[in-house]
């Protein structure tokens, strides 16, 4: 993924060679447009690339549940040029993270940019800081496992569809929430879709893994989309390709790109792992979509007993046919703005 150098980069490069502090912490704003008191820093003389917050010293923040954490960090400490201010800083501490961090750090600016209330603010930078946590912790494992690696070429797979859709690229990515956690894969305002990729012998069954994600309370439209893969060796589509592909797709955007390298890195795939996907490709078989209405075959939240938890069911896709939708009317009701 090769993008001009990030705008973050080249604060953190001026920072890094203004000679007037040589001890403490260098701040400089990213942007004039940018809401909160928000700033690109440097702490000195280690060099330490950080992204901190000027909040006010009675705002109750507590960082103690991220001690002692190897990749990034907090710091708290007094804001020394706005009295009755705090610093909150968060640290890269392992410097071979540096491209990882940066592009995260422009991603979490841009989605706090309009954010007027502190309160607000200090909840965004910890829920998005506990992210980070998981994610920096994932460097150093084996890379995505093969189911994690076809659900993720499945989201990517709808991804591309949907860029192709509607060309307001940074409102579609947003719509991508699948590698945050959520319930369902995109999801925006009154509509959500949920990807379900199947491969081998059980392609026309699909594994709902609780009970809301086919649940369209406060929905007015939700759909399935189903996408049935042939694994092969060195031949087909590879997860690396179509990341590329959706890329070029996106390469005049680049706060877009930006969006859609951090959701990558949410999901578990990182460039350095990129050669752990090379040699397997998939060849779509078929692929469908579903409205999920009326009797369609599914379990919902208001169905379940008192004490049962956990819930997950299959479906037979053969059984839902009466349920199928054209793909131009499911993105005519994808509204994203």
């Amino acid at each position: 993924m090769n993008l001009k150098k990030m705008k973050i980069n080249l604060i953190w490069e001026e920072l890094a060679n203004d000679s007037s502090i040589k001890k403490g912490l260098l701040l400089r704003r990213y942007s004039g447009t940018v809401l909160p008191n928000v700033f690109i820093a440097l702490k000195q003389p280690e060099k330490v690339l950080c992204i901190a917050a000027s909040l006010s010293e009675n705002t109750n923040i507590n960082i103690s549940p991220f001690d002692r954490l190897q990749e990034i960090g907090l710091e708290l400490f007094p804001d020394y040029v706005q009295k009755g201010k705090t610093i909150l800083l968060i640290k890269l501490i392992n410097i071979q993270h540096k491209d990882i961090f940066s592009v995260l750090c422009e991603d979490l600016i841009e989605s706090i940019k309009s954010e007027s209330k502190e309160k607000e603010l200090v909840r965004a930078l910890l829920n998005r800081f506990e992210i980070w946590k998981s994610l920096f912790s994932r460097l150093n494992s084996q890379g995505l496992s093969l189911e994690e690696q076809r659900g993720l070429f499945g989201e990517l797979y709808f991804l591309r569809k949907f860029i192709q859709y509607h060309t307001d690229f940074q409102h579609v990515l947003n719509s991508w929430v699948g590698p945050s956690g959520e319930v369902r894969d995109f999801q925006m305002k009154n509509w959500a879709l949920e990807v379900k990729t199947t491969h081998g012998n059980n392609h026309q069954k699909v594994q709902i893994s609780n009970e809301r994600q086919l649940d369209n309370t406060h929905l007015e439209k939700l759909f399935l989309f189903h996408l049935s893969l042939e694994k092969v060796q060195e031949n087909g589509e590879s997860l690396n390709q179509i990341i590329k592909s959706i890329n070029n797709i996106l390469a005049l955007d680049g706060i877009a790109l930006m969006r859609f390298r951090a959701k990558l890195y949410e999901a578990g795939y990182f460039e350095h792992q990129a050669d752990l996907y090379n040699e397997t490709g998939y060849f779509i078989r078929q692929d469908a979509f579903y409205l999920i209405r009326d009797n369609f075959p599914r379990i919902q939240e208001k169905e379940i007993s008192r004490g049962v938890g956990d819930v997950k069911y299959s479906i037979i896709l053969s059984y839902c046919k009466d349920y199928k939708v054209s793909e131009y009317s499911v993105f005519e009701n994808l509204t994203i703005s």
